[in-house]
């Protein structure tokens, strides 16, 4: 069981409220100032990875009553209590078991007493021969045709992962072209229809229980289509079903040897390291998947047994706590220095608020203090012209993360080094600022001056990669995972359900039935004029 302790009550909590205090006001640039080494003290070194989180509004007393609160919070047996298989998913009675998708087939993780490593491998031993059936040309479609296309049908963690990694993975993509299919919009999936050929596209539902809404509509409206120009048995080598609900997946056409099993200790927002992830393996090879898998166990491993002072997970999380609960931070950036990256934040903002935007604790018990983080954020240098005004020059606090890559890819190193140059000049801009002097000593004209002011002082952590490999995608998304988790037992909270999804669901369901057979709720004045109004169009 996970330890059940409100932060605010130990004593950790109660040192970091009263050096708050103390420290709220100072300047980074005095910090840097005064210690020579700071960079230095703030900075983690491992692997590929170069941590720099010296750009925070921190003391050495700070991180002291940081590393302190981890322990008050029993964070150690916590760790070690999901990577036990325990079951700390309490209100779904489930363990979580993330970590164990992408550990080496000799580790041994079990759930109620069994080791779950050899049906992991049995399903990964799956993923490779029919990506490898698929991307060779062997297996084919109804007329004989090699496949060119593959669509992935799912959404929220069905969708937002794969979708995410095939997007930052392009420089490794092989032939075949991905698709992805998630919003219950008409508009959305008829807009891929007609980019696709019926002979040579390959659909990949990925639904656990093979009832979403959203999901299960773009399967039928996409079969629906297939069928107009191909028999009825040809589903069979056209379709496949990542799924725990197999007399459903049967019963839509789908052929038994096609289905690729999940487990319920995996929760969607961390299930594209399963069967789940079987477009990524599609899009870019089997061998970069498994790399993928593998860079995730090196963050697992890294995690699990480093000490939290140079643990980059749990640094980055209380850093985020102390903004959050103490500065009363309303927002973080993510900000990668990569279009690759394109998806990174959009895939973080469910992994993050949907995991811990929760306002009841362990306890049962409401809470009276801030958890979860609103994330956003955008690829630099784009965000530049964009929301970087607000942040340099708002009244809002908002930590952000750089990420950035050592290498470049195509290797064109003139555009390398102008996309360094504003990764760098952004991170030290938000530190040092620019005081009144300054502007005044470029000439700046008397009443103009005011507007040209950047206070500084604001907060980044650089998260610095050699390059982008699967390899270091996967530590790179297993550290925020780590993140999540730890920010989640800080706050005494459950992170791995989602109940708050659920009422908008069952509500709809409703709203749909009185459009199917003029069956009328009682709603809300606002509600029934909308649907009023919505009935004048159907």
């Amino acid at each position: 069981m996970l330890p059940t302790t409100n932060p605010t009550t130990t004593k950790s909590w109660k040192k970091l409220q009263e050096h708050f205090e103390d420290v709220k006001a100072l300047h980074m640039k005095d910090l840097f100032a005064a210690d020579a080494e700071r960079a230095n003290k703030f900075t983690i070194k491992w692997d590929d990875f170069y941590v720099d989180f010296s750009k925070n509004r921190i003391t050495e007393e700070t991180f002291k009553y940081l590393l302190e609160l981890a322990d008050d919070v029993k964070l150690k047996e916590a760790i070690q209590s999901q990577f036990s298989g325990e079951t700390i998913n309490k209100t779904e009675g489930r363990a979580v078991l993330h970590p164990a998708l992408r550990a080496p087939k000799e580790a041994n993780f079990k759930v109620e007493g069994k080791n779950v490593m050899p049906e992991i491998y049995a399903v990964k031993e799956k993923i490779e021969g029919f990506t490898n059936e698929v991307v060779s040309g062997s297996r084919k479609g109804y007329t004989g045709k090699a496949f060119a296309d593959v669509v992935n049908i799912g959404i929220g963690g069905s969708d937002l992962g794969p979708a995410m990694v095939v997007d930052s993975l392009q420089y490794y993509k092989n032939h075949l072209t991905t698709h992805f299919v998630s919003n219950v919009d008409g508009d959305h999936v008829n807009e891929v229809i007609k980019k696709l050929d019926p002979e040579t596209t390959l659909f990949v539902i990925v639904s656990k229980t093979f009832t979403t809404q959203e999901t299960l509509s773009n399967a039928n409206t996409i079969k629906d289509w297939f069928l107009k120009s191909a028999p009825e048995d040809a589903i069979a080598k056209h379709f496949v079903a990542v799924s725990t609900n197999l007399e459903k997946v049967q019963n839509f056409g789908i052929d038994a040897n096609n289905i690729f099993p999940m487990w319920d200790w995996v929760g969607g927002r961390f299930s594209l390291w399963s069967a789940v992830g079987l477009t990524i393996s599609l899009a870019v090879g089997y061998d970069n998947f498994d790399n993928l898998l593998k860079g995730a166990h090196k963050m697992d491993e890294h995690f699990r047994t480093e000490d939290f002072e140079s643990n980059i997970p749990v640094v980055l999380a209380l850093i985020s706590v102390w903004y959050n609960n103490f500065f009363n931070a309303e927002s973080e950036a993510i900000i990668p220095y990569s279009q690759y990256l394109n998806q990174f934040a959009t895939y973080l903002q469910q992994g993050i608020m949907e995991s811990n935007g929760k306002s009841v604790d362990r306890n049962g018990n409401p809470i009276n203090y801030q958890t979860g983080t609103i994330t956003w954020g955008e690829p630099g240098t784009n965000s530049q012209h964009a929301f970087f005004q607000l942040i340099h020059q708002g009244t809002k606090l908002i930590p952000a993360d750089f990420i950035g890559f050592a290498k470049s890819l195509h290797g064109n190193q003139d555009h390398q080094d102008k996309l360094t140059s504003n990764f760098l000049a952004q991170t030290e801009a938000l530190l040092n600022g620019k005081t009144e002097a300054e502007v005044v000593a470029e000439g700046t004209a008397e009443d103009i001056i005011p507007f040209k002011i950047f206070s500084g002082n604001k907060p980044t952590n650089t998260i610095y990669i050699n390059k982008l490999t699967p390899e270091s995608l996967g530590k790179l998304i297993a550290l925020y995972e780590h993140k999540i988790f730890v920010q989640g037992i800080i706050w005494n909270i459950f992170s791995y359900d989602q109940f708050g999804v659920e009422l908008g669901k069952q509500l709809a369901s409703k709203i749909l039935q009185e459009f199917n057979n003029s069956k009328t709720n009682n709603h809300d004045a606002s509600t029934e004029n909308l649907l009023n109004y919505y009935r004048k169009f159907s």
